[in-house]
């Protein structure tokens, strides 16, 4: 396969062939360098790109040009390579026309001249950048294929695994036609090429489907089931297998941590950023992916540092990628349980056997709170989802569905439907949208027409043989029935601490009482002659934070802070250890 390309745009040719050098000497091995002279020529070039199948990785255009300016030539480029990452590169006395060209041209990032030294002052940002595209490209596909019907709720299951661990797979329901469609993970898209749905037969995907069913020796019958490349298969295959079977770590290469975490969304992974860089032997147990539920929202735009927002997935996965170039473990399992003997915690794992650690950090977050009406429960994984906007949303296209809930992401998750569906409502408990959103979300809601909000109104039961069809609603109006082929719940917090020994204090709803927190019950006995750590736990050396935090702020920089603030304090107890 040819390499992506990097297109560099400037009529000062000194000028061009010095930035030409700079990335065929930091890019060369991995992409390939094009330059132009003018915007012009550029779109020249970029138009035979496009013809030849080209992947383009990255426009860089200088601003000041005749003809064509680069804000000019970077807002015509969108048409010829809309994934490309557009960055221009100015004057110092064009800076402002830049920032304004953020929104119009959808420029990624500028640049100011000289960018000497290129290794502060260019790589930097271009790798990061770079990264984010590689994140959404997508080449020829030659990878795991899942064939099973959308409404098979193992099917879900295992399509939200491979998408959130960013598994690339191919899915194909031999039901319905499918075609393969790579979307934007700057939208936060899944990781997977997903099916878009259109009704009506496609002999040529069935007979793919039979024909990859056959090759494999498998029964048309027993579906889901996962192809590998090498000619292996798993019918219907739990997760830890599947997990185990696609390269993720199941068994702890270390007998012994310092610091053992078990969650990996925003504070896990903090924890894990932060206890991994100052030296701590870190591992992250996690059973499902990381980001947690934050993983799950579309878009994150009031997130410090990202102006043009960034996707729980795109968070979770840079996160992750962070703490493991700092030397922190992952472990795709599920921890059943903690023991303490004397100074030591052992976390017991649901695959068996346990693992040891000096001190250990709660952040498994919380689930969404689920609705107990009899269709909800029966029809869930079959067209009722908690939270699974990113890999759900784009089977919906040109259906109606119904996001449940007002907080923030039910709000990111109705914009991202927006975009597929032909109509997304949303339905509010309150008698507003601003009891429990973002200002920047309402406003993007409004101005969306496909949303329709209705507020003071719920769910009452749902309908459908196979998969959901209708929805029956309540309202101040009364109640009525209403198609659906997709209701999407995103409803409260109900921590996730069922697990946990007796000796770590909960409140009342199961959230993880610390520090000051912990005298508001008559439980707790402290044996030690300082007092608990803010984020301690009533089992010293057993730390809390995140969502699963009582008092809590459920925010993701929230959860960030107190995941690295927890590491102080590890440093804190080992110390005295």
């Amino acid at each position: 396969m040819r390499k992506p390309v990097l297109l560099t745009v400037d009529d000062d040719i000194s000028v061009l062939e010095a930035l030409v050098q700079d990335l065929r000497r930091h890019y060369g091995s991995r992409y390939r360098i094009v330059r132009a002279t003018s915007g012009q020529s550029g779109l020249e070039v970029l138009s035979e790109l496009k013809r030849r199948g080209d992947a383009i990785a990255l426009l860089l255009s200088d601003q000041r040009m005749p003809g064509m300016s680069g804000v000019e030539f970077l807002e015509k480029s969108i048409a010829l390579a809309p994934a490309a990452k557009r960055v221009l590169l100015t004057a110092y006395a064009d800076t402002e026309a830049a920032i304004r060209a953020i929104n119009a041209a959808k420029i990624h990032y500028y640049l100011t001249k000289p960018w000497d030294p290129p290794e502060e002052r260019l790589y930097a940002v271009l790798d990061d950048l770079l990264e984010s595209w590689s994140g959404d490209y997508r080449p020829p596909f030659e990878g795991i294929r899942v064939i099973g019907s959308r409404w098979l709720p193992v099917g879900h299951q295992i399509r939200e695994f491979l998408s959130r661990n960013h598994v690339p797979y191919q899915w194909l329901d031999p039901g319905l036609e499918a075609i393969p469609t790579v979307p934007s993970h700057g939208a936060a898209a899944s990781n997977g090429i997903a099916a878009e749905r259109k009704p009506g037969a496609n002999p040529e995907w069935h007979s793919e489907s039979a024909r990859l069913l056959a090759e494999y020796h498998l029964d048309p019958g027993k579906l889901p089931v996962v192809l590998f490349p090498n000619g292996e298969s798993l019918v219907e295959p739990e997760i830890t297998l599947l997990a185990e079977k696609v390269g993720l770590r199941t068994q702890a290469e270390r007998d012994f941590y310092d610091l053992a975490i078990v969650g990996a969304g925003p504070a896990g992974l903090a924890g894990a950023v932060y206890g991994a860089s100052e030296g701590l032997k870190t591992l992250v147990i996690e059973p499902a992916a990381p980001g947690g539920q934050a993983g799950s929202s579309s878009r994150i735009e009031n997130y410090l540092g990202f102006p043009a927002g960034l996707s729980g997935e795109d968070l979770a996965r840079r996160a992750t990628i962070q703490a493991t170039r700092f030397g922190a473990e992952f472990l795709s399992q599920r921890a059943t349980g903690i023991r303490t003997e004397g100074q030591y915690h052992f976390i017991q794992l649901s695959g068996g056997g346990e693992v040891a650690c000096h001190t250990a950090l709660i952040a498994t977050g919380v689930d969404y709170r689920k609705l107990k009406t009899g269709g909800l429960e029966r029809l869930t994984g079959a067209g009722v989802y908690y939270g699974a906007a990113l890999t759900e949303a784009i089977s919906c296209k040109d259906e109606t569905v119904m996001i449940v809930g007002g907080a923030n992401s039910a709000g990111q998750a109705a914009t991202h439907f927006a975009r597929y569906a032909k109509k997304v409502f949303m339905l509010v408990r309150a008698d507003s949208l601003e009891r429990g959103m973002s200002r920047y979300l309402v406003d993007q809601i409004a101005a969306l027409p496909n949303i329709e909000v209705r507020t003071r109104t719920e769910v009452v039961d749902a309908f459908g043989d196979t998969h959901l069809e209708a929805v029956r609603l309540k309202s101040p109006t009364g109640e009525s029935e209403e198609a659906a082929s997709g209701l999407y719940i995103f409803v409260g917090g109900e921590p996730k601490t069922d697990w946990l020994p007796p000796a770590i204090l909960r409140e009342s709803k199961g959230f993880v009482l610390s520090g000051p927190d912990l005298h508001l019950t008559d439980d707790f006995h402290w044996t030690l002659d300082r007092p608990p750590y803010l984020l301690e736990t009533s089992v010293p050396g057993i730390f809390v934070a995140g969502d699963v935090r009582f008092g809590s702020v459920k925010r993701v920089a929230s959860a960030v802070g107190q995941g690295s603030i927890a590491v102080q304090f590890v440093h804190q107890y080992l110390a005295n250890f």
